[in-house]
C-alpha cells in the first residue's frame, strides 16, 4: 500500500480535528498470506546483555503448531505461554513487574474465531499462565470474565498450582521504585517517576507490559490471545484493557482480528480492538483500521496523548499491520517468508513535552 500523503481527519458532529501526516510501515500486499502469526514485540535484555524479542518466540511457535494441524487458539496460547514462563521477561507472567504492594497480578483474554467464543481472567495472582486459565473460562463455563480470588479458585480447581511469581530481578526493580516514590505517585496519570531502572543492571524498563498474538490458518480460521502483568506498580486490583473482550482483543472469523498493548485506559475508552475489526469490516486495510482507531484516542485529548498505545491487526486475506501513536513501536511476524521484526506505522514522532 502506498504511503499516505494527505492529512487525516476525524469528524464528529460539527467538530473537525486535523491529524498529522501518517508515516507507515509496509503491509503485506500479496493475499492470501496464510498461515500467518503476528505479535507485539518487547525487547528483553538478559543479565549477560543478550537481547531478544519476545514476540518472535510466540509467532514462531504458533506457526509451527498451525502447520502441524493445531487449532489456531491452541497455537497462539502455546506461543504466549513461552513468554509467560520466561523469568527474564518482566512484561507478563512469571517475573512480571508487580503492583504497588509488590504482588504480581495477571490479566489475559482469548478468543476463538470459528466458534466466536471467548474467555478472560483479571487480577489473577499466583498462577503464571493466565492465558490457559482464560481458555478454561471459555471452554468450561458460560461466563466470559473471572477476576481476583474467584479466578484463582477456578484455576486451582482445574489443577493449576500456586506459585510465587515475583522474581528477585523484578523485586529489585519494585524496591527501587518504592525508594524513588514521591507525592506524584500513584493516583494520577503522571504517577510514574523516571526511575524504572533495574537496581542491579541499570537498564530502562517499560512501565507497561503485554503480549498480544494473532494467527490465521491456511484455511482462514483466526484466533487471538492477549496476556499481561499490566501497568507496573499499579493500584492493586487495577484492570486494564487486556482481559476486556473488544478492547485488548477481538476476533471475527469472517473479517479478521485485532489486539493491543500500551496504555490500557485509553484503549478502553475507544473499545479499540473491536473498533479496528469493524473498520476492516467496512473495507479498511489493517493499517488504516489501526490508525483510525488511534486517531479516536487523539481526539479524546484534543492533541497528542501523554501515553503510547499500539494496535496489531490481520484480516481474512492475511494482510497485517501494526500501528502506534508514537514512533518506535515494532511487532513480530512469522509467515511463509520466515520470522522478522517490522516497524509499526505511527501518528506522531514523539510524545508531548
Amino acid at each position: 500500500m502506498p504511503k499516505l500523503t494527505r492529512r487525516h481527519f476525524v469528524v464528529s458532529g460539527l467538530t473537525v480535528l486535523a491529524f498529522p501526516r501518517v508515516r507507515s510501515a509496509q503491509t503485506s500486499s500479496r493475499p492470501p498470506n496464510r498461515p500467518l502469526a503476528i505479535a507485539s514485540a518487547n525487547r528483553v535484555t538478559l543479565p549477560d546483555g543478550t537481547v531478544y524479542y519476545n514476540g518472535i518466540r510466540a509467532t514462531e511457535r504458533a506457526i509451527e503448531l498451525i502447520r502441524a494441524g493445531s487449532d489456531p487458539l491452541d497455537a497462539v496460547i502455546a506461543g504466549v505461554t513461552l513468554v509467560e514462563d520466561d523469568p527474564n521477561d518482566m512484561s507478563v507472567g512469571y517475573g512480571g513487574l508487580p503492583n504497588e504492594e509488590g504482588e504480581v497480578e495477571l490479566d489475559a483474554s482469548v478468543m476463538h474465531g470459528p466458534t466466536g467464543r471467548c474467555g478472560a481472567v483479571a487480577a489473577l495472582r499466583y498462577i503464571k499462565n493466565p492465558s490457559k486459565v482464560a481458555r478454561l473460562v471459555m471452554e468450561e463455563t458460560d461466563h466470559v470474565l473471572l477476576v481476583g480470588e474467584g479466578a484463582l479458585r477456578f484455576a486451582l480447581s482445574f489443577g493449576f498450582q500456586k506459585e510465587e511469581l515475583l522474581t528477585e530481578r523484578a523485586r529489585q526493580v519494585w524496591l527501587q521504585w518504592r525508594r524513588e516514590r514521591s507525592e506524584r505517585d500513584h493516583w494520577m496519570q503522571n504517577k510514574l517517576p523516571g526511575a524504572l531502572r533495574s537496581a542491579r543492571e541499570g537498564e530502562e524498563m517499560p512501565f507497561t507490559g503485554t503480549i498480544n498474538c494473532l494467527a490465521i490458518t491456511e484455511a482462514g480460521d483466526i484466533a487471538g490471545v492477549t496476556t499481561t502483568s499490566g501497568l507496573a506498580f499499579k493500584v492493586p486490583g487495577r484492570v486494564g484493557d487486556s482481559p476486556i473482550i473488544g478492547c485488548g482483543l477481538y476476533v471475527d472469523n469472517d473479517v479478521g482480528a485485532a489486539g493491543s498493548t500500551g496504555w490500557g485506559e485509553d484503549n478502553i475508552r475507544v473499545v479499540g480492538a473491536h473498533t479496528v475489526v469493524e473498520n476492516m469490516r467496512r473495507g479498511m486495510s489493517p493499517r488504516e483500521a489501526c490508525l483510525e482507531a488511534l486517531q479516536r484516542v487523539v481526539k479524546l485529548y484534543g492533541g497528542r496523548p501523554p501515553h503510547q498505545l499500539n494496535f496489531y491487526a490481520l484480516n481474512k486475506n492475511g494482510e497485517y499491520a501494526g500501528a502506534a501513536i508514537f514512533k518506535g513501536a515494532q511487532f513480530a511476524v512469522t509467515d511463509a517468508r520466515g520470522s522478522r521484526i517490522e516497524d509499526s506505522a505511527y501518528l506522531f514522532e514523539r510524545p508531548p513535552r
